[in-house]
């Protein structure tokens, strides 16, 4: 079959802001060529097996690397492959999607536009100015601030641009800030016209300086790339409009430990609050040695009374394996189910299964309370759960005169990461690293080495999900600042906004 390349917008830095047939291409691509500065992220959505390369490392300047990535893009679609090529904000926004779209036609080369979210509009937007306003203006200029645009023999029309009303808005000028407010006086535009220079826009470093065209240049002389400059009365609605730095965790960077698997949720809420998440899995989930232990008792599901899952893991895997078996949830019928958690039971649910026992304190004790004032003498109880997990309750139910079957459905290991990769990622150290289990305590403390773990962490929040992850911590030596009263994800989130707001 033929390759084919996806010229694909990534937006301006919020992976949120990535459209919806961008992600369907980057999940179908064998290879993906992508800017430097995209937000990694992204990454988290091509297949294990897709060949990434950055385009930084194809050359030592712009104009070598182009004529590199054009070559590259050609010699991979020929091999047969679906190729992406991602590009921050939109391709064809001064992203040389152009070029590169030429060269793919020349080659004969079938490829497809995927327009992204441009930093020129989106920025802004985050932080608090919009472009056109009816009271203020009705259009935009898009302009390139790079120092050719300033040269004599430049296509910019400075006097336009400056005798204009519209909202100006430039790119890659950062470097040539100076030269651009002058240009813009010097063709009469007034000294006194509001300016704002917006660093890292939409992402929760965002930093954003404000003035006229009198004084911008001084005001965000610290400022390095990438900036989108706004030059127009919008920028006065800066005050009223910044939503994005009001957010509760805005400029908090924020660490989970949790699974791959599991972290979307726990991401996208951080994310949502304006936090900037970095992952570091401390657990990679895998498939049990042998499916025989659970497929067996799955076959005898009409000896068992109780059916208890203590995590969402335990209850895909044993679904998938009833399903492989030939049975439904139908063959549940009969069987008193109980989940450790909400997160447990909202799993189950997704099947239409209704769960009989949910306890208070999210738990293995609270789950041991639920059952209490039961009498459990000669009950058969079905667990299936990890490989390695807190024996708490087979033993208490064993002495209450049940019979237990425990059987694994996953086991949980140590990923590799290497060390100069954890320092990486603690650079800038983070506000708070989240442990939302006892392994992902003790299995972050493996990857640190746990004699370095607890200067690692030095000045770092920790939050822990509840009292069994906190014991752990402290046995590490570890003291926890965050801990919610209910062992949940939302309640972990919402303690962890309540920690900064009292901290500030």
């Amino acid at each position: 079959m033929p390759g084919k390349v996806y010229l694909i917008g990534a937006g301006p830095g919020d992976p949120g802001l990535m459209t919806l047939k961008g992600k369907a291409a980057l999940e179908r691509a064998d290879c993906v060529i992508h800017d430097v500065l995209i937000n990694a992220a992204l990454l988290r959505f091509t297949r294990d097996d897709c060949e990434r390369i950055s385009a930084g490392s194809l050359g030592p300047d712009r104009q070598t690397r182009q004529i590199a990535i054009n070559r590259l893009l050609v010699s991979k679609s020929r091999e047969g492959r679906i190729v992406a090529r991602l590009k921050g904000g939109d391709p064809f926004v001064f992203g040389r999607g152009g070029e590169e779209a030429e060269a793919l036609a020349k080659a004969g080369i079938a490829f497809e536009v995927v327009p992204g979210i441009t930093s020129g509009y989106a920025a802004p937007a985050y932080a608090g100015i919009p472009v056109t306003h009816r009271d203020f203006t009705t259009s935009v200029s898009f302009v390139a601030g790079h120092q050719e645009s300033l040269k004599p023999e430049s296509a910019v029309d400075w006097e336009g641009l400056a005798k204009g009303s519209g909202t100006l808005v430039f790119f890659m000028g950062t470097g040539t800030l100076e030269q651009i407010a002058h240009a813009l006086v010097k063709h009469g535009r007034a000294p006194e016209t509001p300016a704002a220079v917006i660093r890292w826009g939409t992402r929760p470093n965002q930093e954003v300086v404000t003035g006229t065209l009198a004084d911008i240049a001084a005001r965000a002389a610290h400022l390095e790339p990438p900036t989108v400059i706004v030059v127009g009365e919008v920028v006065t609605l800066r005050e009223q409009l910044r939503w994005f730095e009001r957010l509760p965790l805005f400029g908090k960077r924020i660490v989970i430990t949790r699974a791959r698997e599991q972290a979307g949720a726990l991401r996208e809420e951080l994310s949502a609050l304006g936090a900037g998440v970095v992952e570091i899995p401390t657990i990679e989930i895998r498939p049990p040695a042998s499916w025989e232990p659970l497929d067996a008792a799955i076959r005898r599901l009409e000896g068992f009374n109780y059916l208890l899952f203590t995590s969402a893991n335990g209850v895909r895997n044993f679904l998938d394996r009833l399903k492989a078996g030939g049975q439904d949830v139908r063959d549940l019928k009969g069987l008193t189910i109980g989940a450790i958690g909400p997160a447990t039971a909202a799993e189950l649910a997704k099947t239409g299964i209704r769960v009989d026992l949910l306890p208070r304190e999210y738990r293995a004790e609270g789950l041991l309370e639920a059952l209490k004032d039961r009498d459990l003498r000669g009950k058969a109880f079905l667990i299936p759960r990890a490989k390695v997990a807190r024996d708490l309750v087979p033993r208490a139910l064993a002495e209450k005169g049940a019979r237990v079957e425990v059987v694994e459905a996953y086991e949980t290991v140590v990923p590799q990461l290497p060390r100069e990769e954890l320092e990486r990622l603690f650079t800038p150290p983070p506000d708070v690293i989240t442990f939302t289990s006892s392994s992902t305590a003790s299995n972050f403390a493996k990857l640190a080495g746990e004699e370095n773990v607890a200067s690692i962490l030095r000045g770092v929040a920790i939050a822990s999900i509840g009292p069994v992850t906190s014991t752990t911590l402290r046995k590490l030596g570890l003291n926890v600042s965050i801990e919610p009263s209910e062992s949940t994800i939302p309640a972990l989130i919402a303690a962890v906004v309540e920690f900064f707001k009292r901290r500030e």
